[in-house]
């Protein structure tokens, strides 16, 4: 029996082929392969911001499902339920967890941490653990801007500071006293090179001339026979300490005029008698000299 289609049945025929390859299209640019057998997982959430229909599901940077479904499980207060397509081959074993992680391209990814200290595996359909590392924004908003608000008073107090120091009359004075010293320091510098380029010469070529003349001097003081003139001198200060201990003695005449304290008695007794006899003399002159013509 030959089955006679009309036109209301190819009209209906060709919207559900026209539906079934819409929905195989859209699944296909999501990277959802309706063909193709998977395994699937829900994982519980708290946190599925930028997580979206189609997110890739990484293990070790290898791309091995993709997100299927989110659902907010109104069971469960502050639960959220992704559901992941992977291989059929991808087996999940117990104890792992899934994390989402934040990209600055892709929104985020889905990363599973596989426990590899377990040989048991979950069975597809099971559920595993979700986990929101911190982000880089997060720790920023949450750790580092507390921070920087609490050092914008201090900073603006040190910004302040720096303004009346640049503004202080004193720095000025400062910059124009190092002005003035580096002028002068430049002015000396011109004199040393100049007395580094005249004078020195100069000096050094006297010092030469002097250093020349100590050798010399040295080489004349090598030659001299100072042995015989220590002997010289040695005999000289023996004869000397000689006639000093002959002074001392009292067994010659000028060792007597020396130490005989009764000498020195006679001397100024025998010139008080002649001091006398010179007074006499002058008083009475006629004792002792006689004038006679006749």
């Amino acid at each position: 029996m030959k089955i006679k289609l009309t036109k209301e049945m190819i009209i209906g025929l060709a919207v559900i082929i026209s539906l079934t390859l819409l929905y195989t299209g859209v699944n296909y640019l999501k990277g959802i392969n309706l063909f193709k057998p998977v395994n699937h997982y829900f994982v519980t959430c708290s946190n599925v911001k930028d997580v979206t229909v189609s997110t890739p599901v990484y293990i070790d940077g290898f791309k091995v499902g993709l997100v299927r479904s989110i659902a907010y499980d109104y069971s469960s207060s502050g639960k959220i339920s992704v559901e992941i397509s992977l291989e059929k081959s991808m087996r999940i074993t117990k104890g792992s967890y899934v994390s989402i992680e934040k990209t600055l391209l892709s929104g985020a990814e889905l990363h599973i941490h596989l426990n590899t200290y377990v040989d048991e595996y979950l069975k597809s359909g099971a559920s595993l653990e979700g986990r929101m590392p911190e982000d880089m924004m997060s720790t920023v908003q949450q750790k580092i801007l507390p921070q920087i608000s609490e050092l914008i008073p201090a900073l603006d107090s040190i910004l302040h500071g720096l303004q009346e120091l640049v503004n202080h009359p004193a720095l000025s004075q400062s910059l124009n006293h190092i002005e003035n010293t580096t002028a002068q320091l430049e002015i000396s510098s011109r004199r040393l090179n100049r007395l580094l380029g005249d004078d020195l010469p100069v000096i050094v070529g006297d010092l030469k001339t002097t250093s020349s003349n100590f050798v010399l001097l040295s080489e004349e003081m090598k030659n001299l026979n100072l042995t015989a003139s220590v002997n010289s001198l040695n005999l000289t200060l023996d004869n000397l300490n000689t006639m000093t201990t002959r002074l001392n003695a009292r067994d010659n005449s000028l060792g007597l005029l020396l130490n005989d304290t009764s000498l020195y008695r006679n001397l100024n007794l025998t010139l008080d008698h002649l001091s006398g006899l010179l007074i006499d003399i002058k008083q009475h002159p006629k004792r002792y000299v006689h004038f006679s013509l006749f």
